[in-house]
């Protein structure tokens, strides 16, 4: 394997890099954390225990990704983002104990392929950030993000649809649910199923399958 520490670096020997992945300085990756090829960890992020982490996916610096976190491929985690792990955070239990790693239960974070998190967003765990979806710096995520959605606020809700380059999606005049991106022309189709709305990716002659 080829990849990149940097000398101020914690990189646990158990953890897997992939080819071209480099970890920045003073970043930690943790025991049996998987990273997969071309990943970049930026200066002072932290990888929790066992956290899994496609390819070519880039932590900025100090972005928090506690275990058990699992991001996709493609995904972006801009800088100083928190992806929890604790719903009912005490440092102690009832009785005025120091809780330890088995007095609580953690609970993971999913960032689904090509999604993008915000500087300094929140992800609450249990929570999943659909396929190239969006959330706004700043945002608190407290609820699922659907597919292709562009979310803002504390808490985080929908403010439009976004396509795989992460431009605003437009509405196409004259056909209600239809969306396109200003960028690569890409066509999406809104579809309702009771109180659940998503996007769909219309296919195109690069991606027949979409």
């Amino acid at each position: 394997m080829s990849y990149t520490i940097k000398p101020t670096a914690q990189v646990d020997e158990s953890a897997e890099l992939g080819d071209g992945t480099t970890v920045w300085e003073l970043a930690q990756v943790r025991e049996k954390a998987r990273l997969g090829t071309g990943c970049v960890i930026g200066r002072g992020a932290y990888v929790g225990t066992g956290v899994r982490i496609g390819d070519n996916v880039k932590l900025q610096n100090y972005a928090l990704v506690y275990e058990p976190a699992e991001l996709g491929d493609g995904v972006f985690v801009g800088p100083a983002v928190v992806l929890t792990n604790d719903q009912y955070p005490r440092s102690v239990d009832p009785e005025g104990k120091l809780k330890r790693g088995g007095d609580w239960e953690a609970v993971g974070v999913k960032v689904a392929e090509g999604a993008s998190l915000g500087a300094r967003s929140v992800c609450v765990a249990p929570v999943r950030v659909g396929r190239w979806a969006l959330v706004a710096a700043g945002a608190v995520v407290t609820k699922d993000v659907p597919d292709f959605a562009l979310v803002a606020g504390v808490p985080a809700r929908r403010i439009g649809w976004v396509g795989r380059a992460g431009v605003r999606l437009v509405e196409r005049e004259g056909e209600p649910g239809g969306w396109e991106c200003p960028q690569t022309g890409t066509r999406y189709e809104e579809r309702t199923t009771g109180d659940t709305t998503e996007l769909v990716e219309l296919p195109t002659a690069e991606n027949p399958g979409s």
